[in-house]
């Protein structure tokens, strides 16, 4: 019969062999399977959307992969005021139809397109595949990277990659959530002027419209 971990935990004693045996279950353990199982083990926030709701949102991608999310959009919505069923909703099916119902957190094509924006802040060589599209709302350019990175006290424009893991890639999207007052769109259901002011446009706005049904079937918005 294989060791159960919750006995581990239960009859650990603090003996060498015990120590020993858990420093080399940790050093063989993959560095985002401990980042995930930290998160987990430390949430103490209210779950205001469980990862057995947004898999019902997002059906494409297991509760296991969504857990990690789910304990990170809980953390945000209480720190950015978004508590409201409303606001989740609207929220999620933003940030699921960017992430391609959480199977990425960075876009797919390469960035090449953006080399040389220098709207988007792109002004040296490399910028547009360093700073493409990245987060669970697709922050684009070294300029959005900057100013978010500022803003949750992080070098993103060192260390873009921070942006595409957990947390950043969550805290990224409340952060331009909150910037842009997307709250007052949500409060009025209003996704088209969300979705323009996310999107530039309305690309993919049906794709949107389903997830936000479901999110809001899953909340029970009536």
């Amino acid at each position: 019969m294989t060791i159960s971990l919750l006995d581990v935990i239960k009859y650990f004693a603090n003996e060498p062999h015990q120590i020993e045996s858990v420093q080399w279950l940790q050093a063989n353990i993959a560095p985002d399977t401990l980042k995930q199982f930290e998160a987990m083990w430390r949430s103490s926030e209210p779950e205001l959307l469980s990862a057995s709701q947004l898999h019902g949102i997002c059906p494409d991608v297991t509760i296991e992969m969504l857990n990690p999310y789910a304990i990170a959009l809980n953390k945000g919505f209480v720190k950015f005021g978004m508590t409201s069923k409303i606001r989740i909703a609207h929220f999620i099916a933003q940030v699921a139809h960017e992430s391609d119902g959480f199977n990425t957190t960075e876009e797919y094509a390469s960035g090449e397109e953006y080399e040389g924006r220098t709207d988007l802040g792109n002004t040296e060589v490399g910028d547009g595949l360093r700073y493409k599209g990245s987060g669970l709302i697709e922050l684009t350019g070294r300029y959005n990277y900057e100013k978010c990175g500022k803003a949750l006290g992080v070098d993103l424009i060192a260390n873009p990659q921070l942006l595409r893991e957990l947390p950043l890639c969550v805290d990224s999207a409340f952060w331009f959530w909150n910037t842009n007052g997307l709250n007052q769109y949500a409060d009025a259901d209003d996704i088209e002027t969300i979705t323009r002011i996310i999107n530039g446009g309305l690309n993919g706005f049906e794709s949107r419209q389903e997830y936000l049904a479901r999110a809001k079937h899953e909340l029970g918005i009536r």
